[in-house]
């Protein structure tokens, strides 16, 4: 089988690398994060005048009609630099609920969406909804001809930046019943909407979101009345390909840091790169790495297939990206020693983001227990 990227796929990883390069230096994004709004709108206009705002869209909506191969590459170049920008919350997730679930709502935002002028946030979780996408306590009550929407959602990344919030609620059946289950597109200044933001430990933000008798028109559904959890899963799935992604950009400049700080860290005189432990360690650091890109690729190419090998494709990935980051991670900061902690060493930001990227859309034992439901199903 044939890995090769075409030369289309080539030019747009060159052009988010350009990007990076150009706006993301380690010491410009520590000092990015660290101001009110934790990100910098110029980028954000910027990557929207490239295009990359527009790839996974259709030409209909104003995109470039790119698929999963693209959303992977870009993805793991905004990995390699650490981007704060939404690029996941507002395209990966909310585009990709939009494109998914269609109708006239989407047509009316996701051109907004790739111009980048509207910006999304999916407030999916709750606070004792743990990974269950389903377990929702959001309320979506028929009122005429509109809904009303009380409840509150938990840790929402981006959604400090969002315009306009897609939001899971429960439209009818149980907390955790897989029936009854609606997506809304919300105006993030619509009455009774309050964000409480805050900054995550990974340097992104995100907000508590609480909604009180939020009125919202019918014909803000995304996708199906009552029938959403496919459409959420189908999205959190691809979440979990790009997230792989990403991860496996983060893990690429950790094992290419490490490597060169071991030629020149000097320890019994001569260069710790020299000791043969150290050498098995980044070794598996490589392998860890170069596995997890594997998987990357395999998640990616079967989002297409049908729900339960696209799932377990998924979840596979999830449980690699998992252990593969926590020991590329560790070793590296191991290896830089003491300073390996320091905020003003990036070895440290990365390993967060790929903690964080563990918990996303369910950790390692959820997915060896998703995987092993599934293959039984």
């Amino acid at each position: 089988m044939d890995f090769s990227f075409t030369e289309e796929q080539t030019l747009l990883r060159n052009t988010v690398e350009r990007f990076v390069l150009d706006n993301y230096e380690f010491e410009t994004r520590r000092q990015m994060t660290a101001t009110e709004e934790g990100r910098n709108p110029a980028n954000w206009a910027q990557l929207a005048e490239l295009g990359i705002l527009a790839a996974p869209f259709s030409e209909d909506h104003g995109g470039l009609g790119y698929g999963a191969t693209e959303t992977m590459v870009v993805m793991e170049e905004l990995g390699k630099g650490l981007v704060v920008d939404p690029y996941f919350p507002s395209i990966v997730l909310g585009g990709g609920l939009l494109r998914h679930g269609g109708g006239a709502i989407a047509d009316e935002v996701i051109p907004q969406v790739a111009m980048g002028e509207d910006i999304l946030a999916f407030a999916y979780a709750e606070p004792k909804g743990r990974f269950n996408l389903a377990d929702l306590e959001t309320t979506a009550k028929a009122d005429g001809g509109d809904y009303v929407i009380n409840g509150h959602k938990a840790v929402v990344i981006g959604a400090p930046f969002a315009t306009k919030l897609l939001v899971s609620t429960r439209t009818s059946g149980g907390v955790r019943d897989a029936d009854g289950v609606t997506v809304f597109v919300v105006d993030a200044k619509a009455d009774g909407v309050s964000i409480r933001s805050y900054p995550t430990v990974d340097g992104l933000r995100a907000g508590e979101v609480y909604f009180e008798n939020v009125k919202v028109p019918a014909n803000n559904i995304v996708g199906e009345l009552d029938n959403g959890l496919p459409l959420i899963e189908q999205v959190a799935d691809e979440a979990i390909a790009a997230l792989s992604a990403e991860a496996t950009g983060a893990m690429k400049v950790l094992t290419d840091a490490t490597v060169e700080y071991s030629k020149t860290r000097v320890q019994f005189g001569q260069a710790i790169g020299k000791f043969q432990v150290l050498q098995h360690r980044m070794a598996d650091m490589f392998m860890a790495h170069e596995q997890s890109t594997s998987m990357t690729y395999m998640v990616t190419m079967k989002l297409d297939e049908d729900a339960k090998t696209r799932g377990m494709a998924a979840s596979a990935a999830k449980v690699q990206i998992g252990k593969a980051g926590r020991e590329v991670g560790q070793s590296a900061v191991q290896i830089h020693g003491g300073m390996g902690m320091t905020d003003e060493l990036n070895v440290g930001h990365y390993f967060k983001r790929l903690t964080m990227i563990d918990a996303q859309f369910g950790n390692v034992d959820y997915h060896l227990k998703r995987y092993a439901t599934l293959s039984k199903s």
